[in-house]
């Protein structure tokens, strides 16, 4: 349900985006570094949220690699406390380890 209403929020925004670019098709004098240019303010606005988009997907797909691995680090880490935690039960209960030092 929650991606459902994800998917609905971002095609609202989607036709809004369009919409505003369609209504503003004036040309534009776009100043580059190296140079300037005319463009339809449509190719502007459509092409800077492509940008946008590109960048805050990319930032999403990095933090959730980063997280994955924590997952990975943090289920590995819980397995090796439990059998630790086993052994110690095991010896404790053959009465190889005092129960003190443990």
């Amino acid at each position: 349900m929650r991606g459902q209403w994800g998917l609905i929020i971002g095609l609202i925004f989607a036709i809004l985006i369009a919409v505003f670019a369609v209504i503003n098709v004036d040309a534009v004098r776009v100043n580059y570094l190296f140079g300037n240019a005319e463009w339809p303010l449509i190719l502007v606005i459509l092409g800077s949220v492509l940008m946008g988009a590109i960048v805050a997907g990319t930032v999403g797909m990095l933090r959730m690699y980063e997280l994955q691995a924590e997952i990975k680090r943090l289920k590995k880490q819980s397995v090796e406390t439990k059998e630790s935690k086993e052994i110690e039960h095991n010896q404790a209960k053959d009465g190889t380890v005092d129960k003190e030092n443990v």
